[in-house]
């Protein structure tokens, strides 16, 4: 088996070497602004962040139970207290705590300065103010130290972080209300070419919808990003022209899908070097080859291919790197793991191949993974079925049911794998 589009007089490059020019090529942005905490979710913290106070701000009980002082414990012995408070969230017992006494505690509660344990109150026996422990009761359990998850001082979030729902919570447990952010990237994407017809209008022979801007609607929607879509641009090198270089002048990064391969109707690569500068344009990679890299002015340029699943493949593997880069991520790769393949795999050595797989886990806990019939780069289908990538290398000429492959998980695939 020949790969025909891997026969190239110019060596083409590998999508390591591809990540590493654009990393090189590729600051990120440097403004910043302030926002609220409600407002900060997947932005990019652009100082770090530390702590005023510590966290707990007080002693308290971990467990609805019983406040002691361990003391009182008698090694094997049955132990009756008497209480003599309660200490509620947000309302602590303010009396002293003698020897032989306990209060009623609940979750979050504030510790007497006289206690250091807690017994739940699933294992106690109460008689009005008696409260019996068992003779296995153990001393200083369920209590939560001050500054026992963050310490005054401590850093709680680094610089460059893309703030989560957990960091969220995290933030606002020890008071911070307001964040200093990197701007958002200003992208403008659009699509090229004369067959494609707008949705909503009837399709004629020759022609189709146009899908790609909508696969990068969905795939360009992070916080971090400001989108523009500049709809469809037609194949006129003139017209593509005029686009580009006016999105350049207010935005960060342009991508267009469609026109970046060798058809004669094909300008994006003669367009860009006209207008501003190539770096590459052809990698070693399935489904993607045709790939335009490059700048006007300031601006940066990813010229994607034309065929949906390429669009997708492409993005995910080299744009979105380049975004984190740019946004103020530190770059980086998905994971991969390896499972048991249970389907022949077809692949001509040359490049790299992300064949659309099913992932699931047998009952002894074996990942194992099926690719999905039809792999064409037109195929949305399968794409939208697939949970994973399977990763074959360059060198890779196909393999056997039951062999090991790596594979790629594709968005928040844990939810999707299932057990059989």
């Amino acid at each position: 088996m020949i790969d025909v589009c891997a026969q190239e007089k110019k060596q083409m490059s590998s999508i390591t070497a591809a990540l590493a020019r654009i990393a090189s090529a590729i600051e990120s942005v440097t403004e910043t602004e302030s926002v609220t905490l409600k407002n900060a979710l997947g932005r990019v913290l652009a100082v770090p962040i530390y702590s005023a106070i510590n966290s707990p701000f007080d002693r308290n009980s971990a467990m609805d139970g019983y406040a002691f002082s361990s003391t009182d414990l008698i090694l094997g012995q049955v132990i009756t207290l008497t209480q003599v408070g309660i200490s509620w969230a947000g309302q602590p017992y303010q009396g002293p705590l003698k020897a032989g006494q306990c209060i009623r505690i609940f979750t979050g509660a504030v510790m007497p300065a006289e206690a250091d344990s807690i017994v739940m109150q699933e294992q106690v026996q109460v008689k009005a103010s008696s409260i019996t422990l068992p003779a296995h009761t153990k001393g200083q359990e369920h209590v939560r130290a001050v500054g026992e998850d963050i310490t005054q001082g401590a850093l709680v979030c680094a610089a460059f972080k893309k703030i989560s729902a957990i960091d969220l919570g995290l933030l606002a447990s020890v008071g911070i209300d307001s964040l200093v952010v990197k701007r958002k990237v200003k992208i403008a994407f659009f699509s090229t070419g004369n067959e494609l017809t707008a949705l909503g209008q009837a399709l004629e022979s020759g022609k189709i919808y146009d899908s790609n801007r909508y696969l990068l609607t969905g795939l360009l929607t992070d916080a971090c990003y400001q989108v523009t879509d500049l709809g469809v641009i037609a194949d006129d090198p003139q017209q593509l022209e005029d686009c580009i270089v006016a999105a350049a002048k207010n935005h960060d990064l342009i991508i267009s899908t469609g026109g970046a391969s060798v058809g004669e109707a094909d300008y994006i690569k003669e367009v860009l070097a006209r207008c501003g500068k190539v770096d590459f344009w052809k990698i070693a990679i399935k489904p993607g080859k045709p790939l335009a890299f490059g700048k006007i002015k300031d601006c940066h340029f990813f010229g994607l291919p034309g065929n949906p699943v390429a669009v997708v493949v492409t993005f995910q593997h080299i744009v979105a790197p380049a975004l984190e880069q740019l946004s103020g991520v530190p770059m980086s790769q998905p994971l991969q793991v390896l499972a048991k393949c249970t389907t022949a795999l077809k692949k001509a050595p040359g490049r790299q191949e992300y064949q659309r797989g099913i992932l699931s886990q047998d009952d002894n806990g074996e990942l194992l993974v099926a690719a999905l019939p039809q792999q064409g780069s037109n195929i949305l289908k399968a794409a939208s079925l697939a949970n994973c990538y399977i990763v074959l290398p360059i060198e890779c000429s196909g393999l056997q049911a039951g062999e090991t492959v790596r594979i790629e998980l594709i968005k928040s695939v844990v939810s999707s794998v299932i057990s059989h």
